[in-house]
């Protein structure tokens, strides 16, 4: 920003190359109270005399209730940066030394020095804000052509399907920045065949809607009577109650689910392969890629304090243990969250059967499942804001040695406390949920009184269905929504009350300081940025990668729903960076840090839930058996009727009405009409154990998990070394600058071996 104003000192020589004619830019601001009174105003005075003996050029501008302090740094600092951290071999090279003298390096340096700066007791300028001696310090949005290009070009809707300009973006909000929606346009572009296959996938099951053999039988099951859902007034049930549910359960558990998988973890496979090969593009072009994040925050320590000690890596075991002991305790509490949702299911599908409504006795366990879906979404609300709060007390404790290892460290406990919130009662679903409940006569309960939830007898899949998607579309869209009005309101009514205590002295100043109040003003306006605020994007895209990835087997249209997500995310983040918050510090980094080894982690848990998922969840791997060993073509060898004929009475056990438990309530007059009634499960109807077909479906369930892992992970293996992390070019580049640097060493040397 270049602003015509009256210094309160003539600007020092070192910092001429910032001040021409009396126009200023400010690598930095801070902002205070105008009516400060000791000790608030001795401490401002003391940092601000500090900075000052650094070399730094402080401007001060009143206005009205505020002080702005405009800081610009002597170009000594950023000489003594580019020296000690520019290459050997670009010593001499005038483009390497523009990209190290970029105000986003500027403001990165300056921004370390301030929050470095000790006063008395040890106080550094977070304590300073703490104790209100400064209200805020940031450095300003500059009124540029750069911004104005971004604002065009980037931050705007109509460009929501446009590349985004990430050398522009790099220039003004540094690498961290730039490197996150490099990753998030690129995660965008390779969703786009991940949500073709889904959708392809989910209308093959759409195709077949009415066609299902399956669900044919469970709509035409007039006189399979079921086992009432609970103990107290629960009538007895028509199977064919639940056609609509079969055929709903059809969309998502078809043939087409096994190669989905399949196919969604080879794409998570090549998606971080290209990523990094990106990855490594972009960071050659801005001279990174052998980039140390050591060096330069020693480098950085040096200039601000030659005396500064060097702080070494420490590893303690007690304190490690102590820290697992702790984080284990942690996700417990999360686990029992899952439990507390799943006691309300069982409760609530207890309460709707005695609804007077038709529609709820019929449909109570869909509803408990829905509603239960809302309640973990509030859930997953609060206990963010809780795990956040949590993380950062142990990461305070865990005493990391570099801010870059205290985010690490925080990002790593935060992700895993998320995941646990998140998907705990996902995991209670796919993998517990009818199949821990016991039998007919034998049920388990909950504090021995209620029981807990069966599955439908085409499956569970539906249930794990219906909470992904209202999880992912709720977390979504309400996300959305609060993320861009938050800020966007909260920037409107600071605006609209800053403008109603306009007074008049404003208008009497003349236009170049009435102009440089004005854009302060506008910027201290805007919303604050926190340490987090590129971390919870980071986050945020992350959990919807692990919700578009595992358990994908249960809903192919996840990757749709995250493509177009992504879609208006890129430019609600872009334009909220740029017009509604304040400038986010940069920070120089070449590459997304951790969060890479994050997304390779949830890649193979992706498949493995998925292969769980396949066997377990779906009913795939009975039907197999069935066809193949049970049913027609497997018994008779008939290949005139349908291999599945047959099948859904084959999954149903028959339970005698006079082994019922004493608890379970039954209408006298029904017994002597219904003498036995049908349950999901392979179990005789002898002494209800197990029946051979169950062992035969488990082993195959089994085999299929092991086989499913085993060519997922081996075509992960081909994929990631058949795709090399690195470019033919990105290697090439950097073998011929040593070659010329070598070279360009033999030859000096033997010129001055000639004299």
């Amino acid at each position: 920003m270049n602003i015509q104003m009256q210094p309160l000192r003539e600007p020092s020589e070192e910092t001429s190359s910032l001040v021409n004619n009396g126009r200023v830019t400010f690598d930095y601001m801070l902002v205070s109270k105008n009516d400060l009174v000791a000790p608030e105003s001795n401490l401002r005075q003391l940092y601000l005399n500090q900075l000052e003996k650094k070399g730094f050029h402080i401007n001060q501008i009143c206005d009205r209730s505020k002080r702005f302090y405009g800081i610009v740094a002597p170009d000594s600092i950023f000489e003594a940066y580019f020296k000690l951290l520019c290459p050997h071999d670009h010593m001499h090279n005038q483009e390497a030394h523009f990209r190290f003298r970029t105000f986003a390096t500027r403001i990165r340096i300056v921004h370390f020095i301030l929050h470095r700066t000790v006063i008395k007791n040890e106080m550094y300028l977070k304590d300073l804000i703490k104790k209100n001696v400064f209200e805020s310090a940031y450095p300003l949005h500059e009124n540029s052509p750069l911004r104005a290009r971004l604002n065009h070009h980037w931050a705007t809707w109509k460009k929501c399907c446009s590349y985004q300009p990430i050398n522009d973006i790099r220039e003004y909000f540094g690498e961290k920045v730039a490197l996150y929606f490099a990753w998030l346009g690129w995660y965008t572009v390779m969703l786009i065949p991940a949500a073709l296959v889904g959708v392809i996938v989910f209308l093959y099951g759409l195709v077949y809607f009415d066609n299902s053999k399956i669900s044919e039988e469970i709509c035409n099951a007039n006189t399979t009577i079921m086992c009432p859902l609970c103990d107290q007034k629960c009538p007895f049930w028509l199977l064919s109650e639940t056609c609509t549910y079969a055929k709903v359960t059809h969309l998502f558990d078809n043939e087409g689910t096994v190669f989905f998988a399949l196919f969604m973890a080879l794409w998570a496979t090549v998606f971080l392969e290209l990523w990094k090969r990106a990855r490594a593009r972009n960071v050659c072009d801005w001279d990174l890629f052998f980039w140390d994040e050591d060096e330069e925050e020693i480098a950085l320590d040096l200039i601000n304090d030659p005396n500064k000690k060097l702080k070494l890596y420490q590893h303690s075991y007690p304190r490690i243990i102590t820290l697992m002991l702790l984080v284990a305790v942690m996700i417990a509490v999360l686990i029992g969250l899952t439990h507390a949702i799943v006691v309300y299911r069982v409760w609530a599908t207890m309460e709707f059967t005695k609804y007077n409504s038709s529609f709820l006795k019929e449909h109570a366990n869909t509803a408990a499942v829905v509603t239960g879906a809302v309640l973990h979404y509030i859930a997953i609300t609060v206990m963010t804001e809780i795990n956040k709060r949590v993380s950062l007390l142990l990461c305070k404790l865990e005493q990391p040695r570099t801010e870059s290892a205290h985010e690490n460290n925080f990002t790593v406990k935060m992700f895993t406390f998320q995941f646990f919130t998140l998907f705990s009662s996902l995991i209670y679903i796919a993998f517990f949920l009818g199949r821990i409940n016991g039998h007919p006569g034998s049920y388990v309960r909950i504090a021995g009184q209620w029981r807990l939830e069966e599955c439908h007898p085409s499956g569970c899949i539906t249930d794990l269905f219906i909470q992904l998607c209202i999880v992912m579309v709720l977390k979504q869209t309400v996300n959305n929504v609060f993320e861009y009005t938050t800020p966007w309101l909260r920037y409107k009514s600071r605006k609209l009350k800053d403008s109603t205590r306009k007074s008049a002295s404003v208008h009497s100043e003349d236009g170049d300081t009435a102009r440089l109040k004005a854009w302060l003003q506008k910027n201290e306006m805007m919303n604050n940025v926190g340490t987090f605020s590129l971390f919870n994007e980071f986050l945020e895209m992350v959990i919807q990668y692990s919700f578009t990835t595992i358990f994908v087997a249960a809903f192919p249209l996840a990757p749709l729903l995250a493509l177009l997500n992504n879609i208006i995310e890129i430019r609600l983040d872009a334009i909220k960076m740029l017009r509604f918050n304040k400038r986010i510090v940069p920070k120089k980094v070449n590459d997304i840090g951790i969060w890479l080894q994050v997304l390779e982690a949830i890649g193979v848990l992706a498949v493995i839930a998925n292969a769980l998922v396949i066997a377990i969840t779906s009913d795939f791997i009975p039907r197999l058996v069935y066809k193949f060993h049970y049913g027609p073509c497997g018994t008779q060898n008939n290949t005139d009727v349908d291999c599945m004929t047959g099948y859904i009475n084959n999954t149903l056990s028959v339970f005698f009405v006079k082994d019922f438990e004493k608890r379970t309530d039954i209408d006298e007059a029904l017994k002597s009409t219904i003498t036995y009634c049908r349950y999901r499960d392979y179990r005789n109807q002898e002494d209800y154990r197990h029946t051979v077909q169950f062992w035969h479906i488990f082993a195959a369930r089994l085999a299929f998990v092991i086989l499913f892992e085993h060519v997922a992970v081996c075509i992960k293996f081909i994929a990631a070394w058949f795709v090399p992390d690195v470019p033919r070019g990105v290697n090439n580049t950097y073998l011929e600058s040593k070659h010329e640097r070598l070279q360009q060493i033999i030859l000096s040397r033997d010129r001055s071996t000639d004299v």
